[in-house]
């Protein structure tokens, strides 16, 4: 069962890692079309929220079955602490981005596309960490 939950979990980490990625690729061609057509570009990319909803769940579920064997060692793996908390962060940066990208659709787009890449920035280097953290822990 242990390896089955590992493929979902790097399916999981495939498709959260992949939209932040995305996004960031997308909003780098977007900067480059005229304000109007950049807008509802970036407007519709939002579609692929979906996907980083699944794979951040799919995280989740697959990756407290995983470490099931260290809750008793726990307190004695800070690194791990650490990880764990920062899924917790990510988890919320995704939220706000979520409802940030729900108010851009209603309307002033432009005003939250900002807070959107400042936080989308902000939850790529989180993502990054939480695979650097899980490698040096679980190598």
């Amino acid at each position: 069962m242990r390896e089955v939950m590992l493929i979902v979990h790097f399916i999981g980490l495939a498709m959260g890692l992949g939209t932040s990625l995305a996004y960031m690729f997308l909003g780098i061609a977007s900067s480059k079309m005229e304000e109007q057509e950049g807008q509802n570009f970036r407007l519709k990319t939002f579609a692929l929220s979906r996907m980083g909803h699944i794979g951040l769940a799919l995280l989740i579920i697959s990756g407290g079955y995983l470490i099931t064997p260290y809750w008793s060692i726990l307190s004695a793996m800070p690194l791990l602490i650490v990880k764990l908390v920062l899924v917790l962060v990510l988890a919320a940066l995704i939220g706000v981005i979520s409802s940030y990208a729900r108010k851009a659709k209603k309307g002033d787009a432009q005003s939250h596309f900002k807070k959107i890449e400042t936080l989308g920035k902000l939850s790529v280097l989180t993502a990054l960490i939480i695979v650097v953290l899980a490698v040096y822990i679980f190598h």
